[in-house]
């Protein structure tokens, strides 16, 4: 006996419902983000890998303080002039932003700025140095994942595992020192030196050449009247 199409179609479905159809549905055919026990489908388990990527370094200070012997009666008046040392790997807009704030701290510590005496007092030589301590990351891929494909008693089934990581790459971390050494400007000789390094990430809105500058002379002349050898813990 015949078979009316509205029938044929109720069988169909009933197998379907049943199990006992089995259907192959290709990963790029699946009908959405859900799952039904015909195929299996499992939805996507996310992870962000949004781990802490700060380095320890960034923003201290190291800082170093030598003196000569017989400088103590010496050091912190006067006249005093700033001039650059050979060897220093900034610009020249940089540099007078070392030296505007080196100029500062002279000026706390006792010394005339204003009126050098080009024959006497003394001078102080500034080098600044730069180097790369961890380069910038390279760029990464936002989103990836695995697929696994197999196969049970309800038909194929489709498993995902997708890594999202929306973070940006980090610049570089970059190491800035700022060395100083104060000389008698008659006979040349080193009555003072110093020098202090900060690490600061490359682009850093915190981290500006003013405040770099700012925070490496402070730093540098805060014991300045100290003893000699001191060092002076990270801050």
């Amino acid at each position: 006996m015949p078979i009316h199409p509205l029938s044929r179609s109720l069988l169909l479905l009933t197998a379907l419902s049943g199990g006992l159809l089995s259907v192959s549905v290709p990963a790029s055919a699946q009908p959405g983000w859900g799952h039904s026990r015909l195929d299996g489908w499992r939805s996507p388990r996310l992870s962000s890998s949004s781990s802490s990527r700060d380095d320890s370094r960034e923003g201290k200070v190291q800082v170093e303080q030598f003196a000569a012997d017989d400088a103590a009666g010496k050091l912190g008046h006067g006249p005093i002039s700033v001039a650059s040392a050979p060897g220093t790997t900034s610009d020249a807009s940089d540099t007078a932003a070392y030296e505007a704030a080196v100029v500062d701290q002279l000026v706390k510590v006792g010394y005339d700025t204003v009126t050098p005496d080009p024959d006497g007092g003394q001078i102080v030589e500034l080098r600044i140095v730069r180097d790369v301590l961890v380069p910038q990351e390279q760029k990464r891929k936002p989103v990836s994942g695995e697929v696994t494909v197999g196969a049970s008693n309800y038909g194929t089934f489709t498993g995902m595992a997708i890594a999202v990581d929306l973070t940006k790459p980090r610049k570089a971390l970059l190491s800035t020192r700022l060395e100083a050494r104060v000389k008698d400007r008659a006979t040349g000789a080193a009555l003072w030196e110093g020098r202090a390094t900060i690490a600061t990430r490359d682009g850093s809105d915190r981290w500006t050449e003013q405040a770099i500058a700012t925070r490496l002379a402070a730093a540098l002349f805060e014991h300045f009247r100290e003893s000699a050898g001191a060092k002076v813990a990270s801050r």
